[in-house]
Formats: structure tokens, C-alpha cells, sequence
């Protein structure tokens, strides 16, 4: 059994502790953000991907990420590369892209609802990985749901076949979703309409969410803990505090699974920003506090801050502040 193996059966036998939180580097920008995805250097122009290939073998050596989540292209690199060897970190691909995760710059796509889309092979992706992540979003809308729905049935089938393991994420729409009454009740009751037919071998290890507050969090993960494992997902970067406090809120109120893209990459320092994670998970500092913390790894690594402490303090999604202390 893998560290994850490990993680997951003590989650569902009930006896979870702070440290069995499974944190999941999303590295798979690539399919999101394209050239952009590894960032801007000091020079304005876009760095090239193997800066940010590079940056997944430093998380993949640290062992403070459960699951590493990439392309199939980036699989296959770090495959050549044998950068899993020897490692606890489980190697994971985006096996489906939606047209809500493409982010060309001055593109359009997610302004309008999302079309179902894959552009990995099943096959291809079973020789680098066995773990892989597939995505639907809901939206009230007959016709789009079902499309979702159907595809994600397919897909199930074509993964059992294949012997791939999976793990279902589930994104708010980006464009208004009209429901009568409030959309995270909706949207949890679609995750688990969406799942009560799926037999347990075909069934997501476990699912990860939009973060939308204590109770509808409390409430989806609550639900069936010993049959759905819930997770959060992590948007955009933000400061310091939003990625802690997202995280302590989220832990606080039942998700035992975070997968976190741009507010590790994104960070100064993918590695210390995993660790900082770790700090606020396991030791259950504040949020504040595992900002001080990690501002102080940063000076004791040499690496300056992206911004002044107290502007790192700040909370800037509401869904965060209605419920910090």
C-alpha cells in the first residue's frame, strides 16, 4: 500500500488524525494556462516549462505533497526522469479538460458553460501513472448536466477497463447558475445524485470542491464519510493568509483532502509553502500564525517576500472572512 493507501483507509475507518490530511500539488497548469502556465521571469517574458517541471522534482523530493497531479506530457518527463523512485508521493494525471479550465490569455472559454472534453488517452496515461483526476461542473441545465454526466459515465467505463484509479473534482460555474434556493445546497445534492449509482469499483477514491463555507462543507462532508472522502480545491493564488485559512477552515469542517495549484506554485517557494501547510495542519497553528512562520522561513531561506507582512495577513475571499475568527 502506498502513503495514500494508508491515508485513505484510516479516513474511512474513522480514525483520522491531523496528519493523515492528504495534499495534492496540482502541476497541470499546462492545460489550463498554456505558455503562461510556469510564470513570468524577472525579464517580463514567460519562463519555459522545465522551470516549472523542475519545481515539481523539488516537491517530489521533499515528500510534503501525498499526490502530484500533471499532464500526461509532464508524466511522462518525470517518468524518464525516474523522479518518483524511492518516493511516497503518488504520481496522478488530468485525464479530462473541460472548456472552463481553458485560460488562454485573451481567450473567452470561461465566460460560457463548459463542453465536455478530453484530450488524454486512457492508455498513454495508465504507463505513467495510476491515478487520474477528472472534472465536471453543474448548472442547473438539463441538456448541459446530462452531457457532463454522460461523459463522466464513459469515462468510468473506459477507466475500469483500464485499470486506472480516479479522483472526481467538481468546479463552480464561472458564468450565473439560476437554482431555487442556494447553489452549494444544490451542488452538493448533484455530487451525491451524481455518484449513488456507481458501483464501489468504479467509484472516485474521493472528490474535491470549491471551498463554500462551514456548512455547506459540513453538511457534503458529513454526508458518507466512510464512501466519499471530500476535498477541497484551491483557485486562485491569493496571499499567504487565504491559502492557511482555507485550509484550516476547510480541515475545521470535514474535507480531508486539499488540492492546491497556484497557491503553492504561485507562492515564493512551492516547498516551504508546502510545509507551511503542514505546520497549520498538524501543529494547528492559526492561519495568522503560519503566516509569521513562513515569512520566517523565507528570511532564513534568503528569499524575499512577494509582500509586506501585514499585506500577507490579509483575507481577500469573502467566503474565508464571513467565517474566520
Amino acid at each position: 500500500m502506498t502513503r495514500l493507501d494508508d491515508k485513505l483507509a484510516r479516513i474511512r475507518a474513522g480514525r483520522y488524525t491531523p496528519s493523515d490530511f492528504i495534499i495534492a500539488d496540482a502541476k497541470d497548469g499546462d492545460m489550463a494556462f498554456g505558455c503562461a502556465t510556469p510564470g513570468a521571469g524577472a525579464d517580463g517574458r514567460m519562463k519555459p516549462l522545465s522551470a516549472y517541471r523542475d519545481d515539481m522534482q523539488r516537491v517530489i523530493a521533499s515528500g510534503l505533497a501525498d499526490i502530484l497531479l500533471m499532464s500526461v506530457s509532464s508524466a511522462e518527463v518525470m517518468a524518464e526522469r525516474d523522479a518518483f523512485a524511492g518516493s511516497d508521493v503518488t504520481p496522478a494525471v488530468r485525464l479530462n479538460d473541460t472548456t472552463d479550465i481553458w485560460q488562454a490569455r485573451g481567450g473567452a472559454y470561461p465566460g460560457a458553460r463548459a463542453l465536455p472534453f478530453r484530450t488524454a488517452r486512457l492508455d498513454r496515461a495508465r504507463d505513467v501513472a495510476g491515478l487520474g483526476l477528472f472534472s465536471v461542473t453543474f448548472y442547473n441545465d438539463l441538456a448541459h448536466d446530462h452531457a457532463m454526466l454522460e461523459a463522466y459515465a464513459q469515462f468510468r467505463d473506459e477507466a475500469g477497463a483500464a485499470g486506472m484509479a480516479h479522483f472526481l473534482e467538481i468546479f463552480n460555474p464561472q458564468v450565473p447558475v439560476v437554482v431555487n434556493g442556494d447553489f452549494a445546497s444544490y451542488n452538493n445534492d448533484m455530487i451525491v445524485r451524481c455518484l449513488a449509482g456507481v458501483a464501489r469499483r468504479d467509484r472516485p477514491l474521493f472528490l474535491k470542491a470549491a471551498y463554500n463555507g462551514p456548512r455547506a462543507t459540513e453538511e457534503i462532508a458529513g454526508y458518507d464519510p466512510e464512501n466519499l472522502v471530500f476535498g477541497i480545491l484551491g483557485g486562485g493564488a491569493g496571499t499567504t493568509r487565504d491559502c492557511l485559512e482555507l485550509l484550516v477552515q476547510a480541515e475545521r469542517y470535514g474535507a480531508r483532502v486539499a488540492l492546491f495549484g497556484r497557491k503553492i506554485y504561485r507562492s515564493e517557494d512551492s516547498v516551504l509553502m508546502l510545509g507551511a501547510m503542514r505546520r497549520v495542519l498538524e501543529e494547528r497553528l492559526p492561519s495568522a500564525e503560519g503566516v509569521r512562520a513562513y515569512h520566517a522561513d523565507l528570511q532564513a531561506a534568503g528569499k524575499a517576500p512577494f509582500r509586506a507582512l501585514d499585506d500577507d495577513l490579509a483575507l481577500t475571499e469573502e467566503v474565508l472572512r464571513a467565517a474566520a475568527p
